[in-house]
């Protein structure tokens, strides 16, 4: 059913008044939501409305207003489909639950419900399993930095960890690599907090901090089931980043995220989480920053030349962030932008995909790390050796036609 049918029939089912089903209304609302590629749903209660607003390509859309009357049932409906408690109006819950998309298959959906001044709000993630399609490549990395990885992955022991704020796409990016790994030779096994999404032939341990099931207690727990190959969701402290190293220093690949700004930076935070510094150096084989951006709508895609004032800014941004490789840009560069058609629900974007740096530890930067240097000389090593930053490789996509200037610059500086 098209989008705009859809919209028509929950338009229609509010029109109903304190007749309407809140069931068919919560069912329409998770169809809409998956038919509109968003990955979060949000229904925030306010003084007069229900404010429901869907996030797709990275961004908040409002798409719907619901009657304040219907609040606490809306409310009720999604507690009663996650198995939450429905007296409880005061604590924070969570939960998930299934449902099965016609001809698509089931999708998993993780709720969180939190008491606000207006009431209790609910945010629901759609977890889809888009990792089995990906590959290094529609991800979106370079040839150069493809085989960096490719090349990591083939030692047998060592570290590789993925960094970027929270949405950046990192457990897509792990998840593909160990798609990649994945073979009846060796064994897997993970631990993450939550799921995202259900491997076969792999051991997925969900984190329950609640029953003591801590990352640290996790990978512990791991290390004694004997495998190759080990995932740990999120380095967040000491402990972990400890019992982490010493797996990759004891013949196992280890994978993990860093919540960091760039790939250089990780290191030192690794040397902050009072790792020793030789440690860091014999065991990361390479790290990946990243960041998503929106990819131009090819319905609507159109080719645009840039203004005089946006060209002078443009040029101001390449002479700070060093990008030599573009100072030749003239009014003549073709760029591409999207006007905005219903393919794109006229946002002129659709789909995103990542922008990378590809951090490989060699010998100066193992020699560097021992002597305890800093994230901007470690990046200075790694840029004479010719990594190419996230920026740049932005701005590279950008020049393709993948993407916009203006959404590199927005990613880049949020």
């Amino acid at each position: 059913m098209p989008l705009k049918e859809e919209k028509t029939k929950i338009d229609e089912l509010l029109k109903k008044g304190p007749g309407l089903s809140i069931i068919d209304l919560i069912d329409l609302l998770i169809k809409f939501a998956y038919d509109s590629r968003a990955s979060d749903i949000h229904i925030d209660p306010e003084d007069k409305d229900l404010r429901v607003r869907l996030r797709i390509d990275g961004i908040l859309n409002e798409s719907f207003i619901f009657p304040k009357e219907i609040q606490s049932e809306v409310t009720t409906r999604i507690k009663v489909l996650s198995g939450l408690r429905t007296d409880e109006h005061q604590a924070a819950q969570d939960g998930r639950f299934r449902v099965q998309m016609k001809g698509e298959g089931p999708v998993d959906l993780r709720v969180s419900i939190a008491p606000t001044y207006y009431g209790e709000n609910c945010v629901m993630r759609l977890l889809v399993e888009k990792a089995e399609k990906f590959t290094l490549g529609t991800l979106g990395f370079n040839e150069v930095d493809r085989k960096k990885i490719e090349h990591a992955i083939t030692k047998p022991y060592g570290m590789i960890l993925v960094t970027g704020p929270t949405g950046s796409g990192k457990t897509t990016t792990l998840y593909t690599v160990l798609k990649t790994l994945n073979t009846k030779e060796v064994s897997i096994i993970t631990i993450e907090d939550p799921i995202e999404y259900a491997i076969e032939g792999i051991d997925q341990i969900q984190a329950n901090p609640r029953t003591g099931l801590t990352f640290a207690s996790g990978l512990r727990s791991i290390l004694r089931q004997d495998p190759n190959i080990i995932m740990v969701g999120e380095i967040r402290d000491e402990e972990t980043a400890g019992i982490a190293v010493n797996a990759a220093l004891t013949g196992h690949l280890l994978l993990s995220t860093l919540h960091t700004n760039d790939a250089a930076t990780s290191l030192p935070r690794l040397l902050d989480m009072k790792i020793e510094p030789f440690l860091i150096a014999s065991t990361v084989n390479v790290v990946v920053g990243q960041r998503l951006v929106r990819r131009i709508c090819q319905d609507c895609k159109t080719k645009k030349t840039l203004s005089a004032p946006e060209l002078q800014s443009l040029k101001e941004v390449i002479v700070q962030q060093g990008l030599d490789k573009y100072k030749d840009i003239s009014k003549s560069t073709p760029f591409y932008y999207g006007k905005g058609c219903d393919v794109c629900n006229g946002s002129g974007y659709y789909g995103r995909i990542g922008i990378h740096e590809v951090l490989d530890v060699d010998d100066d930067i193992r020699k560097a790390l021992v002597r305890k240097a800093d994230a901007s000389e470690i990046k200075k090593i790694a840029l004479s050796k010719g990594m190419t930053t996230m920026i740049e490789d932005g701005f590279g996509k950008a020049l393709e036609g993948v993407t916009t200037i203006e959404e590199v610059l927005r990613v880049i500086h949020e």
